[in-house]
């Protein structure tokens, strides 16, 4: 959907119309997490969560810092399509799809090493190590495949077909819930179900999509992809500074929500479990909204490609409103929804009650996490990235020092009050930011 072609200005329904398809992708990723945890949280016995838990979390996090692989991807790709530049699009793809396959590989050699580090900064129980490390090896082998999915969603971000990377994301998703739940329901492999129910969902897509991938290139572009001129010395180095500024800034934020996770564990396995189950809720809120800093990406990359300052300065306003009274519908549905789906994903007492106890910070926490995201997704399509990397870098050292001086007097309640102080640091730094955007038109 090209909305933006046809006109200077960008409503607040163009970017709803934009982002439909991405709102059913985006909630597809975060209920595959929600059904992982509601099959270990029904085993009867904490360990299953708190080692999916631990695992997740982690894999998460390793993932997610390559983020750059996606979100790199979008701003050349969306600025290269403004320029009709549809050779250096394929370039960019090729040169990022090559990095995906040099990371997946060095993830693989390092695995013994991640086990040491897991041991010794969350310090599980034996059981619970066990299950841990029998989820990672299976899971380290998704890598290649799932940063393979990053580079493909970036791109198609990236040239406005939202459609197109909406559904790739739904196949994705639904393959592995499908998998994982017959593999821990059927066959009773527990924790090693949903990895491996991870691990061919993953390769499954990507075999859909590769070939999908290169026709829709000789089809749209008239251009076929061949691999040639891609280490031109110039571009290299402006995708590896673009790159490397998004890793940081991934590491640091990946790094926020682990710390969460490590936070919990210190308070007891009963805290890491229900933290588990609470940022379920936070991630499917913060999916749901970023599928307006998604759908926008392209569109911010496209008016600066264009030098169109109007119909970006409309993006970014429209935007902003419409994710804001969006995370207001959120919070509601979480208010009138919380029990019922707490009793779904756990039927562990002392689990429940103890999410009972925490229903306000889930409520509160969209509404103002909401511009965070928004204006992340602005800074990606303008390939603004050593402004967002500063921006994490300060608000998470921040947040961390405040979290364990919350953490200390408040208990649990500090760790989300510290998630919720994270979420307004990251809106006003990159708010302060923001004014170097406009120095491109």
């Amino acid at each position: 959907m090209e909305l933006f072609k046809s006109t200077s200005k960008f409503s607040k329904k163009q970017i709803i119309l934009l982002s439909i398809p991405v709102f059913f992708s985006n909630i597809a990723i975060p209920l595959v997490g929600i059904v992982d945890t509601g099959l270990m949280g029904n085993l009867g016995e904490t360990k299953y969560l708190a080692a999916t838990s631990i695992a997740t979390s982690v894999m998460t996090m390793i993932i997610w810092s390559f983020g750059f692989l996606r979100m790199g991807t979008v701003g050349i790709v969306a600025q290269a399509y403004g320029r009709s530049d549809y050779r250096e699009i394929i370039k960019t793809i090729l040169r990022n799809l090559l990095i995906a396959f040099i990371i997946a590989f060095i993830i693989l050699i390092f695995l013994p090493s991640l086990k040491i580090a897991i041991k010794y900064f969350f310090s599980p129980s034996d059981e619970t190590e066990v299950l841990i490390n029998t989820y990672l090896n299976v899971r380290v082998f998704s890598v290649p495949a799932e940063l393979i999915i990053y580079v493909l969603v970036g791109f198609y971000l990236g040239i406005q077909k939202t459609k197109i990377s909406s559904f790739l994301i739904i196949v994705l998703s639904s393959l592995n819930i499908v998998f994982s739940s017959l593999l821990v329901l059927t066959f009773d492999l527990k924790v090693f179900g949903v990895a491996l129910g991870t691990l061919i969902a993953s390769y499954v897509t990507v075999a859909i999509f590769i070939p999908f991938t290169y026709n829709f290139f000789v089809k749209k572009f008239k251009v076929i992809p061949k691999f040639e001129n891609l280490f031109v010395k110039s571009k290299l180095v402006k995708l590896l500074n673009i790159n490397l500024d998004i890793f940081i800034r991934t590491i640091f934020v990946t790094f926020a929500f682990l710390w969460v996770t490590y936070l919990g564990s210190k308070i007891g396995e009963d805290y890491l479990a229900v933290n588990t189950i609470l940022m379920q809720f936070i991630i499917l809120s913060s999916f749901f909204l970023d599928a307006y800093a998604f759908s926008t990406e392209g569109v911010v990359g496209f008016a600066i490609g264009r030098r169109n300052k109007n119909s970006f300065l409309e993006v970014v306003k429209n935007s902003i409103l419409v994710s804001f009274f969006t995370a207001i519908i959120i919070s509601c549905l979480f208010l009138i929804f919380f029990k019922d789906l707490i009793f779904i994903i756990t039927d562990i007492e002392i689990l429940r009650f103890i999410a009972f106890q925490h229903i306000l910070w889930i409520i509160i926490i969209p509404p103002f996490a909401c511009f965070c995201y928004q204006l992340d997704g602005i800074f990606i399509g303008a390939s603004q990235t050593k402004e967002i990397r500063n921006a994490m870098i300060v608000s998470v050292l921040i947040y961390i020092g405040f979290s364990i001086f919350l953490t200390r007097h408040l208990d649990n309640h500090g760790i989300w009050f510290s998630l919720l102080l994270f979420m307004i640091l990251r809106s006003l730094t990159l708010g302060f930011y923001f004014k170097n955007i406009l120095k491109k038109f």
